[in-house]
């Protein structure tokens, strides 16, 4: 379909105001096809400049320089819009790079912490702490698992997973040298163990040596993995193979890889890794860090998949922008006692009350719904721009996690194109060198996935001239 747009550009790349026009019910056959009810005119100028308030260079003087950051400069959001400090709006696809699954400034989310803060923020895992109990309960509620455990991020909730899966195997399998499996081009971490979980050698680069005991299958081949776990663990067949010490801990593996270009992992994949794990007793495990809370159109992304793991690690959408995260294993694997791991602000109460917040939202505004319909909305948009446009070789992705790859021949790069989008007013994250990634608050309303569209649109079509 067609939106009528119309940008007027001032000192284009530099700065550029435009008004955007979203046809109103019944003046185009486009609102029949957008099934909005009634949409009204939206018009917005933007003028995308530095702010002349904020010193950039100060801020590099005394911030290390690990980030591309762009020269936007937040001021405050609410919903699924942030404003600059200038007072430009922008629309806002990345959520913290998935991670704001309630918005910007939710009311009872920043209601639980405010209270929370000013009763108790803190006290150390020596204590109980009812909230980290309650929080646990509901989480376990939407899965298989039996115990978790708290920490502050995805990072060290993959660290946690491996460290499990590395004491499983020596307690119960008496392995002395572990090896877990772990997919080409998958994302888990930025620890020295997640690094080396990590299947993409760009992040490793200068970190060597990296930890042994990891060992990479390209994502969704079912022979190669089945061929590198018949090598780690052989089966008995012979005298020889008998005496050949099984190596074998787990495997662990993202539902859909993101940082790896959003490619979700098939069926036939995770039920391999399965039976593998059922046959050498190794865990499988799976990294929802991007994907878990919700994101996908069900709670946990591995449920796409129908198949059973051991352990599921979580953080992002968990606090809602709140620093937290979770392993999660089942009594099998429960090796962990006292002393074994530990976290100081893991499951804090100003921790665990965000993220009770969070799944109480999900569940009180029926959320998975609203994700499955902005799903099909945003995909039949993308759908219909890929015909248009012939920029866009696939649209992938579960959910509110969407990727967009970019055809080789428009010679448009991902992060040109989420700059472009920025100009316009419209936040988005690359996921890697072709492809964009729309990870929306999972409250995103049906005429704000519309205007999304438009100005991806736009952006588009104003790098192709």
């Amino acid at each position: 379909y067609k939106y009528a747009v119309f940008f007027a550009f001032v000192s284009y790349p530099w700065s550029c105001s435009f008004d955007v026009l979203i046809p109103t019910q019944g003046s185009a056959p486009e609102a029949a096809v957008l099934g909005a009810p009634v949409l009204a005119i939206l018009r917005r100028r933007i003028n995308i400049a530095q702010d002349n308030n904020f010193d950039a260079a100060e801020f590099d003087r005394s911030v290390m320089n690990t980030y591309g950051r762009y020269s936007l400069v937040v001021d405050y959001g609410k919903g699924c819009r942030i404003w600059d400090t200038n007072g430009n709006q922008y629309l806002d696809f990345a959520a913290g790079i998935s991670t704001c699954a309630l918005g910007h400034a939710e009311p009872r989310l920043a209601a639980a912490v405010s209270d929370q803060m000013q009763r108790v923020h803190h006290v150390s895992n020596l204590y109980y702490i009812p909230q980290q109990g309650e929080l646990a309960k509901k989480l376990l509620a939407t899965n298989g698992a039996d115990r978790a455990f708290f920490c502050n991020s995805g990072a060290e909730a993959n660290e946690a997973a491996i460290k499990l899966a590395r004491k499983h195997a020596h307690d119960k399998l008496g392995i002395r040298s572990p090896v877990i499996i772990t997919a080409k081009s998958s994302f888990h971490g930025r620890t020295l163990a997640t690094l080396t979980a990590t299947g993409q050698p760009k992040y490793q680069q200068g970190f060597g040596p990296l930890l042994a005991g990891f060992e990479y299958v390209e994502y969704n081949d079912v022979h190669g993995l089945e061929a590198l776990a018949r090598r780690l663990s052989p089966p008995h067949t012979s005298w020889l193979a008998a005496r050949r010490k099984p190596r074998l801990a787990a495997i662990l593996l993202e539902p859909l890889q993101g940082e790896g270009g959003i490619v979700p992992a098939t069926r036939e994949f995770f039920e391999v890794a399965r039976r593998i794990c059922d046959e050498t007793g190794a865990l499988l495990m799976v990294d929802e860090v991007q994907t878990g809370v919700g994101r996908t159109g069900k709670f946990w992304g591995h449920q796409h998949l129908g198949v059973a793991v051991d352990v599921i690690t979580c953080a992002k959408a968990l606090g809602g922008g709140v620093p937290i995260g979770a392993m999660m294993c089942t009594t099998r694997c429960d090796v962990f006692t006292p002393g074994t791991h530990a976290s100081t602000f893991g499951g804090n109460p100003l921790a665990c009350s965000a993220g009770l917040a969070v799944l109480n939202a999900i569940e009180e505004d029926d959320l998975l719904a609203n994700v499955k319909a902005r799903s099909e909305q945003l995909q039949a948009g993308l759908a219909s721009l890929q015909a248009s446009t012939g920029f866009i070789k696939e649209i992938r992705g579960w959910g509110l996690i969407l990727g967009v790859e970019l055809t080789q021949e428009c010679g448009i790069t991902a992060a040109q194109l989420c700059a472009a989008a920025l100009k316009t007013g419209l936040l988005m994250v690359p996921a890697g060198q072709s492809v964009v990634r729309l990870v929306p608050p999972l409250i995103v309303n049906e005429a704000e996935a519309d205007e999304a569209l438009c100005l991806l649109e736009h952006s588009l079509r104003s790098l192709s001239t």
